[in-house]
């Protein structure tokens, strides 16, 4: 089983990506459904709540990173109108075919779809004044190089927008709730789309991740400052919100020197 460690054996990161591209398109026809489980039914309402929190305005540009099957590309697309645009990536065929299925029937003209992977974007540095991520971080192979592909790609005072699974915090319900997504949710899965190792690993994906402060940090360290986080649902769920301060890695870029070779204090961090 793999976790949100970060680790140098290029190998491992290989296998996890091979390893995840088999489960979410084994499973794309299902995964909406699959949230549902999850989630009891509120994943739409989470979704909702975090985008009401970076309320993408007007003729913005939106990317949404490993869109999956769309649904918050869709709940993004509703607020920026006709002359903003909404780009959803992700690795899998089979969960953009699913996401072009929901595009057409809805006529949505601003949205377009990419396959690529969230560890590598195919886009310039400070394009977008929003990028977002739903229900897949815990799943990509590099938790902090994706995160610090997307902020790279983000406008600096843009916002960055992550809603994930998280570990409930009231006990008793954590207890309950393991016990379903442990137990009977493999078993439904098995049911409904005879792919039990998936829903094996769903719930593993969850405990495994990030706790809420930990994943606050790896943000900071990619350049993201003002990170919220908000608890849905007893903890069952988390939002993000950030905003990209200042461009990753400026200042290893410059020699804090002045002309004269004294050393200076950097306005961006503030070192040597």
């Amino acid at each position: 089983m793999f976790t949100h460690k970060a680790v140098n054996n290029r190998s491992w990161v290989a296998s996890k990506e091979t390893y995840i591209h088999k489960i979410f398109s084994s499973i794309a026809n299902n995964y909406d459904f699959l949230n549902s489980l999850l989630s009891f039914n509120r994943d739409k309402y989470w979704r909702r709540f975090a985008v009401s929190k970076v309320e993408p305005g007007a003729g913005g540009q939106v990317l949404d990173v490993a869109t999956g099957t769309g649904a918050l590309v869709l709940e993004l697309a509703s607020k920026i109108g006709r002359e903003g645009k909404v780009i959803g990536v992700d690795f899998s065929k089979e969960m953009l075919r699913r996401a072009q299925g929901k595009l057409a029937k809805r006529r949505c003209h601003n949205m377009e779809l990419i396959c690529a992977k969230a560890e590598a974007l195919p886009f310039p540095d400070d394009t977008f004044d929003c990028v977002s991520i739903g229900f897949a971080l815990r799943n990509v192979s590099e938790v902090e190089q994706t995160l610090r592909e997307m902020t790279r790609v983000l406008k600096i005072g843009g916002k960055m927008l992550c809603l994930e699974f998280s570990r409930p915090q009231h006990k008793i319900f954590r207890r309950i709730y393991y016990f379903y997504i442990f137990h009977i949710l493999p078993f439904l899965g098995q049911v409904i789309s005879r792919n039990k190792e998936a829903y094996a690993y769903l719930p593993k994906s969850i405990v495994e991740f990030y706790s809420p402060s930990a994943l606050k940090q790896v943000m900071e360290r990619v350049g993201l400052g003002n990170v919220i986080a908000y608890p849905l649902t007893l903890g069952m769920a988390t939002t993000y919100v950030a905003i990209k301060s200042a461009t990753p890695n400026y200042c290893r870029s410059k020699d804090h020197t002045e002309d004269n070779g004294q050393v200076m204090n950097c306005l961006v961090c503030g070192e040597n």
